[in-house]
């Protein structure tokens, strides 16, 4: 069981961690129901671990999922992608059975 950063992703983040307040544990992953397919990711800043969190370090950042998330998110790899004006963090996750048209959402089996 892992989720990693590409390179790219890992700079990211240490970069906006570095310019927040300290206290925080890293990256937190999870998943909402949304969209035409129904899941999309969340990536927000991890200011507590709990007891049913997994904690995965990649690139020496840590990346919590909540427990319950993790048989959506597992194996799953983040980049961070820039082209021209445009950046955002990119998901490549092998549990992905179906995807809508606009990437926004996902299904897993």
């Amino acid at each position: 069981m892992s989720v990693t950063l590409t390179k790219s992703a890992a700079a990211r983040v240490k970069s906006h961690l570095a310019s927040r307040p300290p206290g925080l544990h890293g990256l937190r992953l999870s998943v909402k129901n949304s969209g035409c397919s129904g899941l999309a990711y969340t990536l927000d800043y991890a200011e507590s671990v709990g007891p049913g969190d997994r904690v995965f370090e990649s690139r020496g950042v840590k990346v919590i999922v909540d427990g319950e998330h993790l048989r959506f998110v597992d194996g799953t790899e983040i980049d961070y992608v820039e082209e021209g004006l445009s950046a955002a963090f990119h998901f490549k996750n092998p549990n992905v059975t179906e995807q809508c048209g606009c990437g926004e959402s996902f299904t897993v089996n």
